[in-house]
C-alpha cells in the first residue's frame, strides 16, 4: 500500500513521503536537455569499453530481452559511467566520487581505472556484499555508510578530497546510457513498447531521449516495484516525489532503492516517457526464473523487473513487438566460486 503523502520541500530528510521536491519542468532549475546528438556522440566514446547488446527473443512470447548483464560490470551502468568519466579525464579530472546502491559504483571504478583517473564510491552497509567486493577488485576506494547518508557523505567527502561527483543521473551519464536505446531501435525498429527499470530515472531518461528520436510511436515504460515506487507517483502527479528510504529498502531490487527520481532525470521523463508501470516481488522472481529459463541469462532482481512488467501487464501494452532492458545480473550463484570475475576491456 503506498504511503499518505506529507507536505515537505527538501528531498533530503523525510518522515514520510515527501512531494515538491522541485516546480517542474520550464522552472530553470535544470537547464538543457540530453539530445539524440549528444547520444551519438556518447555511442561513439564508449564504443572501446562497452558491448553491443542483442536483442533476445523469449520463445513464444513478443517479448524480447536486451541482455544489459553481458557488459564487462555485469550491468548497463558502464554505458553511462564510460562516457561521463572519459569526459571528465579528458578534461584533466584526475579523481572522481559517487554514491550508490551497488552497479554505478563498479561502473565508475571500471571507467575510472581504463582512464587512469582515482575512484571513490560511497556505498549503503544493505549493498550486496558481491558488489562491494566487485568495486574494490576494479581498484575503488569503498566507504560504508548507512543508506539514509549515502548522498550526505558523497558530498562531504568530495568536498575533502576535491573530488569530482558523478551523479547517477547526471547529463553525461544519461546520454551514455542512451546509446542501449539506439541499439534496440536499430536491431527492432517496430518494437510496440520498450520497458525500462527506474531507480534514479538515468536509463530511462537516455532510453527515452534515443527511441522518441528513432520513433516518436514507440512508447517508452518505466518499471518500478510497487515497494518503492516513487517514481510512477512522480508520474501520476506530475510532482517530482519522494519515498523515504524506510519504505524504498523493503524491495529486494535493490538496484531500484533510490527514494526520489534525479531532477535530471525526471525532466527527460516528464517529456518523453509514456507511462509508470509498478511490479510485485513475486513477480520479478517469476521472470527472473524466466529469464533463466528460456535465455539461460541471470538477472538480479533490479534486473528482471522490465521482464515482470510484461508478464504482469502484457495484455495492457500497445500491439507489436516488446522489449525489456534485463539491467543487470550482479547476483551470487549458486556458491561464492562460481563467482565470474569482471570482465576489462582489452
Amino acid at each position: 500500500m503506498n504511503p499518505e503523502p506529507t507536505e515537505g520541500a527538501d528531498g533530503t530528510t523525510h518522515t514520510g513521503l515527501v512531494t515538491g521536491l522541485d516546480t517542474g519542468p520550464g522552472t530553470g532549475l535544470v537547464t538543457g536537455l540530453v539530445t539524440a546528438a549528444d547520444v551519438r556522440a556518447a555511442g561513439d566514446r564508449i564504443a572501446p569499453y562497452v558491448r553491443r547488446t542483442p536483442l533476445l527473443r523469449v520463445p513464444g512470447e513478443r517479448l524480447w530481452v536486451k541482455p544489459e548483464n553481458r557488459q564487462p560490470t555485469r550491468s548497463f551502468k558502464v554505458r553511462g559511467a564510460a562516457n561521463a568519466v572519459g569526459r571528465l579525464a579528458g578534461r584533466g579530472v584526475r579523481h572522481v566520487i559517487v554514491q550508490s546502491s551497488g552497479n554505478h559504483a563498479q561502473a565508475i571504478a571500471y571507467a575510472a581505472a581504463e582512464h587512469g583517473v582515482r575512484a571513490t564510491v560511497v556505498l549503503p552497509d544493505t549493498a550486496p556484499d558481491l558488489k562491494v567486493r566487485a568495486a574494490r577488485r576494479l581498484g575503488a576506494e569503498v566507504v560504508i555508510v548507512p543508506p539514509a547518508l549515502r548522498e550526505e557523505a558523497c558530498l562531504a567527502l568530495a568536498d575533502r578530497f576535491g573530488a569530482t561527483v558523478v551523479g547517477s543521473d547526471a547529463y553525461d551519464v544519461i546520454a551514455g546510457h542512451g546509446t542501449a536505446g539506439t541499439e534496440l531501435c536499430l536491431d527492432l525498429p517496430d518494437a510496440g513498447a520498450v520497458l525500462v527499470p527506474v531507480c534514479n530515472g538515468g536509463l530511462l531518461a537516455g532510453i527515452a531521449v534515443a527511441v522518441k528520436a528513432a520513433d516518436p510511436t514507440i512508447r517508452v515504460i518505466g518499471v518500478e516495484p510497487e515497494l518503492a515506487a516513487d517514481g510512477a507517483a512522480s508520474f501520476r502527479t506530475g510532482t517530482r516525489t519522494a519515498w523515504p528510504v524506510e519504505l524504498t529498502y523493503r524491495t529486494r531490487a535493490d538496484g531500484l532503492r533510490a527514494p526520489v527520481l534525479g531532477a535530471l532525470a525526471w525532466e527527460h521523463i516528464h517529456r518523453h516517457v509514456d507511462d509508470m508501470l509498478t511490479v510485485t516481488e513475486d513477480a520479478i522472481d517469476a521472470a527472473a526464473d524466466l529469464l533463466w529459463r528460456e535465455l539461460g541469462e541471470h538477472a538480479e532482481p533490479s534486473g528482471a523487473t522490465a521482464t515482470a512488467a510484461y508478464l504482469t501487464h502484457q495484455a495492457h501494452l500497445p500491439p507489436g513487438p516488446v522489449v525489456a532492458i534485463l539491467s543487470g545480473g550482479n547476483v551470487a550463484i549458486d556458491a561464492e566460486t562460481r563467482e565470474e570475475p569482471l570482465a576489462r576491456s582489452t
